[in-house]
């Protein structure tokens, strides 16, 4: 990870964090959210799937309960208890309309001044290509920052109570290719690997290891530096 990145901004009081599946926060970006509410600032999470999909053995409609019930614990480790699920399908998410919409209103809901989403890029790095959904609500989400500003798009939105909202200085992206910015996360790995750890369903069905295992190993993976000082990057629009 690069050590000569500039500082992310910490002008905000109030983040909202999106993502596309129950876990896509916790690796690595949960340190951050660790280091946000530890200094008291309020963060919520909005998950578009109920990762219904991601457990290959579970029927889907088991997972998304187990997957849900996991999600919470795991925001909880890190100090989230504002946690909601859109119910979009996991796996055939649809970057549209409807979806934009869905994640406006959140916007508007929470009326944070930083958003944060997983990357919305081709890849995760050279032979890694990244999957359908999180291209999908990256690109959604950057566009529904601009929609619950303006009154006319989606003017259904007042309708149901949600006012524009407009206060958000910055979309950051996580797990990007392209990062511009970092964050020291010294002292709040401990509460990640916690986070990730909650995820024990869906990490065991991918790896026999012990899941404290796992999330310790990808924890420090993502959050480590050649320097050994631990840090999150972002690539900042706004």
């Amino acid at each position: 990870m690069s050590t000569d990145l500039p500082a992310l901004p910490d002008d905000f009081a109030r983040v909202l964090a999106v993502a596309a599946h129950p876990d896509d926060l916790e690796y690595g970006t949960a340190a951050a959210v660790a280091a946000w509410t530890a200094s008291g600032r309020e963060v919520a999470y909005v998950l578009v799937t109920r990762g219904e999909a991601g457990i290959a053995d579970m029927p889907p409609e088991q997972a998304a309960a187990v997957r849900e019930e996991e999600e919470r614990r795991s925001a909880a480790a890190v100090g989230v208890h504002d946690v909601r699920f859109l119910g979009h399908r996991d796996g055939v998410v649809v970057e549209g309309i409807d979806l934009r919409r869905d994640l406006a209103r959140e916007i508007r809901r929470a009326r944070p001044e930083m958003v944060v989403v997983n990357s919305h890029h081709e890849t995760f790095g050279p032979g890694a290509w990244n999957s359908a959904d999180h291209r999908a609500v990256g690109r959604a989400t950057i566009d529904a920052v601009s929609d619950a500003g303006n009154r006319w798009i989606f003017p259904e939105l007042v309708d149901e109570g949600f006012e524009p909202w407009g206060g958000v200085k910055r979309v950051a992206v996580a797990a990007s290719t392209q990062p511009t910015h970092e964050m020291d996360v010294s002292g709040h790995q401990e509460a990640a690997i916690a986070s990730l750890s909650e995820h024990a369903a869906y990490l065991a069905a991918l790896d026999p290891r012990p899941v404290a295992e796992q999330a310790r190993e990808v924890v420090l993976m993502t959050t480590g530096g050649e320097d050994g000082r631990a840090r999150v990057s972002f690539e900042v629009f706004g």
